[in-house]
C-alpha cells in the first residue's frame, strides 16, 4: 500500500525525470563485529561491469525535515512501545515516532520486540509511510517485525537511532520486513541498520541509504534472509555485512562502503568488509550460508574483502567492483577464529564468480577449504596460499575465465583450458607438482563435510555452477515468546 502525500509525489516524480541512477542478535559481543590487488582497469574489467556503477535507485538521501509530519507520537516508558500493531492491521503516513527508555531484558529486547518504537507481531500488518523515528534507549530497535505472518511495509521514511543494540529495521522469529527509499542512520553499538536476530526471517530492501557508526554495527547483520536493491551502504567502524549461520545476504545494484576498524571481540585479529560465520549461539541455524553480490560495488578500506569461519557458505558474484584500499589485506580469508571447536572451525567456501573481476589473494588454512568457480570470461589477478600448502583448494576456470599469478600459489585440484591460466612468472603447484603452462586439466571438487562445528553440507562436492542448487536458508522453527 503506498502513502505518498501531493507533495512527496510531485517531488519523486521530478527526481526520477531528472536525476541519474545513482547508488543510493543479535550481534553479540561474540561477534568480530567489526588486499592485495588494484581496482581492475578499465580494459580488463568485464563490460557489463560498468552498468553497474550507476545502476541504483532514484531515491533521495532523506534527512528528518525532508519528510513532511503533521503528528508526534512518544514513548518514554522502558519496554514499551510507541506504536504497536498485535494481530491487526494498521496503517500510519506522516507521523514522528520518539521513544526513550531503555530495556532492562536484553533478549526480550533482542528476540521479541521488547521496547522497540515501532512494533508489529501476532500476525499483524503494520503499513508505514513518510514517518520520521528517532529511538535513544538501549535495546530500542525502531521498527521491528516479530513471528511469522506478521508483515511490516515501511517506505519514504527517516530512522535514527542513538542507543546501543538499537537496529533501524529488526526482523525476528520468522517475520517480514519490506522497506523501500529509507534513510536509516544508527550510532550505538551493536546497531546494524538493517538487523535480525533469533528465528530470522525475510527482508526486502529496495532503495535507500544506510549508515552505521558504532562498534559491532555492520550496516547487514544476518540471521534471515535478507535481500538489498539499489541501495548505498556504509559503515565507519565495523564490517559491511555479516551473516550468520545458515541465512543469506543479497546485495543487487548495491553500493557498500565498509571501514571495519573497531572490534568488540577478541576471538578474531582480521577485519574485513563481510565476515560469513557460526558463532554457535543458537541464534542462527547451522549449515551452508549464503552471500550474492550483482552489480553494484564493495570498497573495503581495512583488511580483507571477506572472511569465513567456523561454517560452510556458498558466495556468488557477477559483474561487481570490488575494490580493497588495504593493501595487506586479502580477497578471500577462509581461517579458523575463536568460534566453533578447535581444529574443525574453519571455513568451507564455494565461489562462483561470473563476469567478475577479481583482484586480490586467497588465503585458505589448514583446517578450512575452497571452491573456486571462474566462469564467463572472470579474471581472477591474484595468489592462492602463496606461502605452501595448506587448506584444500580446487579451481575450475571455464567460459574464457583467465587466471594472472601474482606469486607462487598452491592448490590441490584443478580444471582449465590450455590458456587459461598466465604463470606470469611464478609456480602453480597441484597437489605438490608444478603445472606446466598452455595445458588442459582436470580435477575434482572438495566434498563439503559437516564437522559438527557449524558446517553444512553433505558428503559431497558441492554442485558445479548451473548444474543445481545448493543450501539456502533453513532457519527451522522460530521460538516461541517465553510466558510473561
Amino acid at each position: 500500500m503506498k502513502f505518498l502525500s501531493k507533495k512527496s509525489a510531485a517531488i519523486l516524480l521530478a527526481a526520477l525525470m531528472a536525476l541519474p541512477l545513482a547508488a543510493c542478535g543479535s550481534q553479540k559481543s561474540t561477534t568480530d563485529a567489526t588486499q592485495a590487488g588494484a581496482t581492475a582497469d578499465e580494459a580488463t574489467r568485464p563490460a557489463a561491469a560498468a552498468t553497474a556503477d550507476t545502476a541504483s535507485s532514484t531515491a533521495k538521501k532523506l534527512t528528518e525535515a525532508d519528510v513532511n509530519t503533521t503528528q508526534t507520537i512518544e514513548n518514554t516508558t522502558g519496554g514499551e512501545h510507541a506504536i504497536t500493531a498485535d494481530g491487526e492491521k494498521a496503517s500510519y503516513s506522516n507521523v514522528k515516532v520518539v521513544k526513550s527508555g531503555d530495556s532492562s531484558e536484553n533478549d526480550e529486547a533482542d528476540f521479541y520486540g521488547d521496547n522497540a518504537a515501532i512494533f508489529a507481531t501476532n500476525g499483524g500488518t503494520l503499513d508505514l509511510s513518510e514517518i520520521v523515528v528517532k529511538s535513544d534507549g538501549k535495546h530500542a530497535n525502531a521498527v521491528f517485525s516479530y513471528g511469522e505472518g506478521t508483515t511490516v511495509n515501511i517506505e519514504d521514511s527517516y530512522i535514527e537511532t542513538a542507543g546501543n543494540c538499537s537496529g533501524g529495521l529488526m526482523t525476528t522469529g520468522g517475520g517480514t520486513m519490506n522497506a523501500k527509499n529509507l534513510t536509516i542512520n544508527t550510532s550505538g553499538n551493536s546497531s546494524a541498520a538493517i538487523r535480525s536476530d533469533r528465528g530470522g526471517g525475510t527482508v526486502n530492501v529496495d532503495g535507500g541509504y544506510y549508515t552505521t557508526s558504532g562498534t559491532g554495527s555492520p550496516v547487514i547483520y544476518s540471521t534471515a534472509d535478507i535481500t538489498v536493491s539499489n541501495a548505498e551502504m556504509t559503515s565507519t567502524a565495523s564490517q559491511g555485512v555479516v551473516v550468520e549461520g545458515k541465512n543469506s545476504v543479497t546485495l543487487n545494484n548495491v553500493n557498500l562502503n565498509a571501514d571495519n576498524n573497531k572490534k568488540n571481540s577478541d576471538k578474531s585479529s582480521y577485519y574485513q568488509a563481510v565476515m560469513i560465520y557460526q558463532s554457535m549461539s543458537g541464534d542462527a541455524a547451522e549449515g551452508t550460508s549464503s552471500f550474492t553480490m550483482n552489480g553494484g560495488t564493495l570498497t573495503n578500506q581495512n583488511g580483507d574483502v571477506f572472511f569465513v569461519n567456523n561454517t560452510a557458505t556458498d558466495i556468488s558474484l557477477s559483474n561487481a567492483t570490488i575494490t580493497n584500499n588495504d593493501t595487506e589485506g586479502v580477497f578471500l580469508r577462509a581461517a579458523a577464529a575463536g568460534w566453533g571447536s578447535e581444529g574443525s572451525n574453519g571455513g568451507q567456501v564455494t565461489m562462483n564468480a561470473k563476469q567478475q573481476t577479481i583482484n586480490g589473494d586467497m588465503v585458505v588454512d589448514d583446517v578450512s577449504h575452497l571452491n573456486l568457480y571462474l566462469s564467463d570470461s572472470s579474471v581472477f589477478n591474484g595468489a592462492i596460499n602463496s606461502t605452501g600448502q595448506a587448506g584444500e583448494v580446487y579451481v575450475d576456470l571455464s567460459g574464457g575465465a583467465k587466471w594472472t599469478l601474482t606469486a607462487d600459489s598452491y592448490i590441490t585440484s584443478l580444471t582449465c583450458d590450455a590458456d587459461s591460466i598466465d604463470l606470469n612468472g611464478h609456480t602453480l603447484y597441484v597437489n605438490g607438482k608444478a603445472y606446466t603452462a598452455g595445458t588442459a586439466s582436470t580435477g575434482e571438487a572438495i566434498a563439503v563435510v559437516s564437522t559438527g562445528s557449524g558446517h553444512g553440507g553433505g558428503s559431497t562436492p558441492p554442485d558445479k555452477p548451473g548444474e543445481g542448487g545448493s543450501g539456502s536458508s533453513d532457519r527451522g522453527t522460530p521460538p516461541e515468546k517465553p510466558n510473561n
